[in-house]
């Protein structure tokens, strides 16, 4: 049975860094896409952060680049999100999903609906 269990969540200013974790039991990141999406209450679930795991391309949305970095540690079958420079828009929940399959078009696809595996959340409140 597939476990994803996120942690790392919390409440910061605006500036402010969190490095979210997602811990996988039952399933060892190898080449099925996985990443992290965040949802506000009322708004659609937004992908946010990508990597294949078989090559570590990775993929961002727009309003992320160069702020936050996906990763992974293969002996702790973890998953990572470093969230640097923090700002009140990237307040949300914050989702880890795995068993995304492969790349497409040289990337993996940031959509939710090609992902089987989620975890239950942890929530990221960023303060002004």
């Amino acid at each position: 049975q597939v476990q994803l269990v996120e942690s790392g969540g919390g409440s910061v200013q605006a500036g402010g860094s969190l490095r979210l974790s997602c811990a996988a039991s039952g399933y060892t990141y190898s080449r099925q896409c996985v990443g992290w999406f965040r949802q506000v209450p009322g708004k659609a679930r937004e992908g946010v952060a990508f990597i294949h795991p078989g090559t570590d391309i990775t993929y961002y949305v727009d309003s992320v680049k160069g702020r936050f970095t996906i990763s992974r540690d293969t002996a702790k079958n973890t998953l990572y999100l470093q969230m640097n420079s923090l700002k009140p828009e990237d307040t949300a929940m914050y989702y880890c999903a795995a068993d995304g399959g492969g790349l497409y078009g040289g990337r993996c696809r940031p959509q939710g609906l090609w992902y089987k595996n989620w975890g239950r959340g942890t929530q990221v409140t960023v303060s002004s």
